[in-house]
């Protein structure tokens, strides 16, 4: 996570033939958010996660991000082994039953249908890395590659066979950034190292070759050269079925785009963001950067958008560092009430629209006399249109957009977005 974006370039409005096939929506399950959906009212707990998951109520999430063991948004650092383990016999998930396995459990339970997880690595324990800390950077030691990639692979076997559909596993959270919790860099040709020689052939012999990798699992401003380092080499490339990243440091949505240029036969997924700096009650910039983000994605064949923390507590935590952030639901504990920001909304325009198997189309046109609105467009597995606009400027203006031969006149409100469905003839309301 970093500073304010540098630029943001790379939005699409071509009316392009059909594009990337949508996965979905979703966001994170870290200890934190658990953690503090526990110290409010049952009413209150099974209400948050109703108006995420459910799919009808909600914002019909279907995907979600869990960290493996310990990140920031954690009570503390811990992992699944005792130190010095070496044969895992000790390995043990028991940690997550007191408040991640059941909120897991329950959010599934709302929406009535399994949630694809992608899991991911924050840091290995701590006698495994260069600095013998899981905070504040160091790398993995090479002696260490192959027990941390069945550490890993041991994880996604023991979460299956307790119930939970983990389809996915990036290889490190934000390689490149020291933090000051929990934190591993690699460079790029570690990255691809560890995939082609450990991770990847150990998945394949162990049963697990269904497994998505994804590499990177950072921001945008590098992701290129970042994708090239592993996905150039073709028996690195053969385990990986995509490239995560996130939005802090960069808006330059191109380089998203120029990934697929370069493997096309990749997936991109978004794999975190939220608004840093604590929590930002009644902004509306920040539903803004929501949407913004999600259009310049979109448009750069991004497949699904997962957001961080579910939900936090008044203080935009608890973070066993004090790195506090915003979230879409804030709860506050001392009051048992759940505040709804800005993000949770801009976040609805799309995930209650926008089905999974939708396929990204052009715009055929959008024309309000001025080249200042966004807007993405997808086709419905029901044949449905769905177009999102989104107006960040101070001036009211009414458009006419043309999607898929569909036109509609619309009146802007300054500062605003809307959602446009067209529904094929019988379809109901």
């Amino acid at each position: 996570r970093g500073s304010k974006p540098a630029g943001r370039k790379g939005y699409r409005r071509d009316p392009a033939t059909e594009s990337q096939r949508i996965m979905g929506f979703g966001g994170a399950f870290p200890e934190a958010a658990a953690y503090t959906l526990s110290r409010m009212s049952e009413e209150n707990r099974r209400r948050a996660l109703r108006r995420y998951f459910d799919p009808d109520d909600g914002l019909a999430y279907n995907i979600g991000r869990i960290p493996v063991h310990s990140c920031d948004f954690s009570l503390g650092n811990y992992t699944y082994i005792e130190e010095g383990d070496t044969s895992l016999t000790s390995f043990d998930l028991s940690h997550e039953e007191q408040w991640l396995f059941p909120t897991i459990r329950d959010a599934r339970d709302i929406r009535g249908d399994d949630i694809r997880l992608l899991a991911s690595p924050w840091s290995p324990p701590a006698w495994m890395k260069s600095n013998r800390e899981m905070n504040n950077g160091g790398k993995l030691l090479p002696e260490y590659r192959e027990l941390w990639a069945d550490y890993l692979l041991r994880y996604v076997r023991e979460m299956r066979e307790l119930g939970f559909d983990l389809w996915g596993l990036t290889v490190q959270n934000e390689p490149a950034a020291v933090q000051t919790w929990d934190s591993c860099i690699y460079s790029g040709e570690e990255e691809r190292d560890f995939v082609r020689d450990f991770l990847g052939p150990r998945a394949q012999a162990s049963g697990l070759g269904d497994l998505k990798i994804l590499v990177w699992d950072h921001n945008r401003d590098i992701i290129v050269d970042r994708a090239k380092a592993v996905l150039s080499d073709p028996e690195a490339a053969k385990y990986v079925w995509g490239v995560g990243f996130h939005w802090y440091v960069s808006e330059e949505f191109g380089n998203v785009g120029e990934v697929h240029r370069l493997f096309p036969d990749k997936h991109l997924l978004f794999t975190e963001g939220c608004q840093e700096g604590g929590v930002h009650l009644g902004s509306w910039e920040t539903g803004e950067r929501y949407a913004r983000n999600m259009i310049g994605d979109f448009s750069n064949w991004c497949e699904g958008y997962l957001d961080w923390n579910l939900v936090l507590d008044e203080t935009g935590g608890p973070n066993h560092v004090g790195n506090l952030c915003d979230a879409p639901i804030i709860a506050d504990t001392a009051k048992d009430r759940l505040i709804f920001n800005s993000s949770y909304y801009y976040i609805g325009q799309f995930s209650r629209h926008i089905s999974p198997g939708a396929l990204r189309i052009g715009l055929d046109s959008i024309s309000d006399g001025r080249e200042t609105l966004l807007a993405v467009a997808f086709r419905n597995p029901d044949g449905s249109l769905v177009a999102v606009v989104l107006n960040e400027t101070d001036e009211p203006g009414t458009i006419a957009i043309t999607v898929g031969g569909e036109t509609a006149d619309l009146d802007m409100e300054d500062r605003s977005i809307a959602t446009i469905v067209f529904r094929p003839l019988g379809s109901g309301p």
